[in-house]
């Protein structure tokens, strides 16, 4: 095991993981950053992604909503509206999000109603990408 830091992963509805870490991996607005223990401090908002993380040598998958993450030399604390593991999103329902998304997309709508219906379009599709990358059904 290398260097660690101390990582907090919190979403709006629960602490998603709280715990030492080895190596970060997340999207920021500006592309992926990846985080290992003394990294300079720096504040940034994320995307839709995939969130990865590495402790005790395993790596772990998730997904995650727009957020802010602050990284400091000894710690990192990511805030975000949603993270879920994989096995813990429901494939159909992000399914069904993703069609009324591309149904909305092709009605005319408000600019604000536009973006916010991207948002949740890309919410479902990323849903669904680490969905299927990292969880296999038995």
């Amino acid at each position: 095991m290398g260097k660690t830091f101390h990582l907090e992963i919190i979403a709006s509805d629960r602490v998603f993981y709280n715990g030492n870490c080895e190596h970060l991996v997340f999207p920021a607005i500006d592309g992926q950053y990846g985080v290992l223990a003394g990294h300079d401090a720096l504040v940034t908002t994320l995307n839709a992604g995939e969130l990865k993380y590495l402790v005790d040598g395993k790596w772990k998958y998730a997904a995650i909503s727009a957020g802010f993450a602050e990284v400091m030399p000894e710690y990192t604390v990511i805030l975000a509206d949603s993270v879920e593991l994989p096995e813990e999103i429901d494939r159909k329902r992000a399914e069904e999000a993703k069609h009324r998304a591309e149904e909305l997309l092709r009605n005319k709508q408000s600019i604000m109603d536009y973006y916010h219906t991207q948002a949740a379009l890309n919410r479902a599709m990323n849903r669904l990408k680490i969905s299927q990358k990292h969880f296999r059904d038995v």
